[in-house]
């Protein structure tokens, strides 16, 4: 079986693609945004890149840093079409199966080639893009054009299997499944409740992401509740790396700030899931976070807004973790997390209960059989 997969360039994509290392298919990665060198993480995949610019210029890094609107006005006229380049690599192709991860960024640029055609498409959704789809941009007769090609889809929670089919979708549903795939959990990693210091915030910013309003709210919390207590940020945006700098409290605090650019390997963030006492992340829209997930799974107690009521398919409020009920109130979430940081008890039950949970329903495991047969069942039910 062929496979051409078309995604940005995303931890979360590479952890599904390998899923698929030992199935002895071949697998294509489109990357839809010509992002950066390929990928080591999946090495084994026939990465399609480089199709983007006509001339690699000299100096064009340097223009592209000093120059910012020279450099737009050049890209103008050298860069390809993204359509014509996918259109290229599908007829060099000639894949069974077209599996398009995100709507806004993968979906929409393919949209006119593969309306061309009939290969089986597969979409995934991620995040906001059933959702939140028309704040991206996306009007509704774009989402309802693409949701009539879209032969496949797969949610990362039930509430966009909902949304989809109320706004149009009518083809077949293929489940429900993390981003990333699943689960692997390492049991030496996960600290005991009395191990844990440390209260882990993710620190997107970015009209989505509202980490702000967590810093806001920790400045607010009381000094003895935060005693010996360590706040790292990770994935910060610039602005959240300037509030730090900007606010006496908080920089007063023991606080390390991890900026989004420079990425932290999983394996080491959910190291950190695993001797922290508190995840807190906070956003106007989202599905369901796949950090959420791992931080569950490594018992950390999560604090977590609940755009949608999607996050509340797998939090019950005040039993395995807290839900911000108005991400833009940081009285709400500061008093989430003093609520936390004293009920020792009530963090207790819901490590036990939420690395259990994620073990019998998010194990990469088991759904990684569910998700080579999901592909076979595709392919053969279009031969």
């Amino acid at each position: 079986m062929k496979i051409l997969m078309v995604a940005i360039p995303n931890h979360h994509f590479f952890q599904w693609v390998n899923q698929l290392k030992e199935t002895g298919h071949d697998v294509y990665w489109f990357d839809v945004t010509d992002g950066g060198s390929k990928s080591p993480k999946i090495k084994w995949v026939t990465q399609i890149k480089g199709w983007k610019l006509k001339w690699d210029f000299p100096l064009r890094s340097t223009i592209k840093k000093k120059f910012p609107k020279l450099y737009k006005s050049i890209q103008k006229v050298n860069e390809k079409d993204v359509s014509i380049a996918f259109k290229k690599a599908l007829d060099s192709i000639q894949p069974d199966i077209v599996h398009c991860f995100e709507m806004q960024l993968s979906g929409l640029p393919i949209l006119p080639i593969m309306e061309q055609n009939t290969i089986p498409l597969i979409y995934s959704s991620w995040g906001s893009d059933v959702f939140y789809f028309k704040q991206l941009g996306v009007s509704t007769e774009q989402l309802q054009n693409f949701y009539k090609r879209a032969n496949y889809l797969i949610t990362d929670c039930k509430r966009d299997y909902q949304l989809a089919t109320k706004n149009g979708f009518k083809n077949q549903f293929s489940g429900v499944f993390p981003g990333n795939g699943g689960l692997t959990i390492d049991n030496s990693k996960i600290k005991t409740v009395a191990n844990r210091t440390i209260i882990l915030i993710k620190g997107y910013e970015d009209g989505v992401g509202k980490a702000s309003k967590v810093l806001e709210a920790l400045t607010l919390v009381s000094a003895k509740s935060l005693k010996d207590k360590k706040i790292v940020v990770y994935s910060a945006d610039k602005a959240i790396i300037q509030q730090v700098k900007q606010s006496k409290v908080l920089s007063n605090l023991q606080i390390t700030v991890h900026p989004r650019q420079q990425f932290i390997q999983n394996k080491d963030l959910l190291t950190l899931m695993g001797k922290s006492c508190i995840h807190i992340a906070n956003s106007i829209s989202d599905g369901m976070p796949n950090a959420l997930l791992e931080a569950m799974s490594m018992g950390s107690f999560p604090i977590q807004s609940n755009p949608g009521q999607v996050t509340e398919e797998v939090i019950g409020h005040n039993k395995n973790g807290f839900l911000i009920s108005n991400p833009l109130d940081q009285k709400e979430i500061a008093l989430h997390i003093t609520n936390a940081l004293q009920n020792e008890s009530l963090r207790q039950q819901a490590q036990d209960f939420n690395v259990n949970f994620m073990k019998e329903h998010y194990n990469r495991t088991t759904l990684q059989t569910k998700i080579e047969a999901l592909y076979k069942t595709i392919y053969t039910k279009n031969l």
